[in-house]
C-alpha cells in the first residue's frame, strides 16, 4: 500500500516548559511544519495541511534520497537560515517560491520506517531510530534534545532570541492532531509599532491596532497595559491625531469600533515570537514622536 501523508500532531500552547524528567526539550524551530515521505526511491514533502510541497524543498527532497532507507514518514520543520545561522521566518516567506534549495529539515520525529508503523512506540524511541539515519552535514538535520532542566533551557532559549521550546513526553506515541503530550513555550519578544487606531468598549479591555514602521502593513491588535499616567497621555494623543484612515478601506467594516488615528503614535509591543501576526500582544510604552 503507497504511504500517505500523515496529519500532525500539533503542540499545546503553554506560558513555561512542563518541568520532570519524563520530558524531551527542542528549540523550537522558526519556519513550517513539513512531512517527507520516501518510497521505493521517490520522495515527497507536504505542508501541515497536506499540500505537495515537493517543488519548494528541492534540496531537502534530494538530500532524502540520499537516505540509506527502502521508506519513511519523516515529521519535521523546514525552516531557511538567516545571517546569523538561526531560522529567519520573514526570510524564508520571501524566498521559499523562489529558491527551492534555500530551506533545510529540522528533522525530529519518524512514523514509517522500512514497512513499519512506528506511531505506537514512544518518542524517545522514535527519536533514536530517526537519528540512526540522518546524516550530518546535509539538508536534513536531527533536532537534538536540549540538555539541562526545562527552566534553565527556557531561559536561556528566551536570552538568545530563538522562538521558543517545545517539549514531548518521551513515552507518548503519535496521534494526528493537538495533544497534551507535546507542548510550546514561546518567549517573547518587544517590536516598535505605529499606532493607528484604538478601540475602547464597556466591559472589554482597550486595544490598539498597529501597522509596520512607515508602512500600511497591518500587523494586529495588543490590548492596552499602560499604567494610569500613560494611558491619559495616549488617550490625550489619540484625541489629537483622531480622524485618520485605515490601512485599507477594508478594515473600517471589519472593525466598526475602532477610532482611526493620523500617522505619528508609535509605541513598544511586547508579543510572541515566531507570530506573523501579533499574538498575546501587550502595549508597554507609548514612544515620543
Amino acid at each position: 500500500m503507497r504511504l500517505v501523508f500523515v496529519p500532525p500532531m500539533k503542540p499545546k500552547l503553554v506560558k513555561s516548559p512542563p518541568l520532570g524528567d519524563d520530558w524531551i526539550h527542542e528549540i523550537k524551530l522558526d519556519g513550517y511544519r513539513t512531512q517527507v515521505i520516501i518510497e521505493a526511491g521517490e520522495v515527497r514533502a507536504y505542508s501541515s495541511s497536506g499540500a505537495d510541497w515537493t517543488k519548494r524543498y528541492l534540496g531537502i527532497v534530494e538530500a532524502a534520497r540520499e537516505l540509506e532507507v527502502a521508506s519513511a514518514i519523516i515529521d519535521g520543520e523546514a525552516v531557511v537560515p538567516g545571517d546569523d545561522g538561526r531560522p529567519d521566518f520573514h526570510l524564508m516567506q520571501r524566498v521559499i517560491q523562489k529558491d527551492p534549495y534555500a530551506a533545510i529539515l529540522g528533522a525530529f520525529d519518524i512514523l514509517h520506517l522500512n514497512g513499519h508503523d512506528l506511531r505506537d512506540i514512544g518518542c524517545k524511541a522514535r527519536r533514536e531510530m530517526l537519528y540512526s539515519i540522518v546524516k550530518p552535514g546535509t539538508r536534513i538535520q536531527f533536532s537534538e534534545a536540549l540538555p539541562g532542566d526545562a527552566a534553565s533551557i527556557f531561559y536561556l532559549v528566551d536570552q538568545a532570541g530563538i522562538e521558543g521550546v517545545v517539549s514531548k513526553r518521551a513515552h507518548s506515541v503519535y496521534r494526528s492532531g493537538p495533544t497534551a503530550n507535546w507542548t510550546k513555550a514561546k518567549s517573547y519578544k518587544h517590536t516598535d509599532l505605529d499606532l493607528v487606531g484604538v478601540e475602547r468598549e464597556a466591559g472589554k479591555p482597550a486595544i490598539a491596532r498597529f501597522v509596520e514602521p512607515g508602512t500600511h502593513h497591518y500587523v494586529g491588535a495588543a490590548v492596552i497595559t499602560l499604567g494610569r499616567e500613560a494611558r491619559e497621555r495616549l488617550w490625550a494623543k489619540v484625541k489629537a491625531k483622531a480622524g485618520g484612515a485605515p490601512p485599507s478601506e477594508a478594515m473600517r467594516k471589519k472593525y466598526p469600533a475602532t477610532q482611526w488615528v493620523k500617522p505619528g503614535l508609535r509605541a513598544r509591543v511586547q508579543h510572541l515570537r515566531g507570530e506573523e501576526f501579533l499574538r498575546h500582544g501587550s502595549v508597554k510604552e507609548l514612544l515620543d514622536e
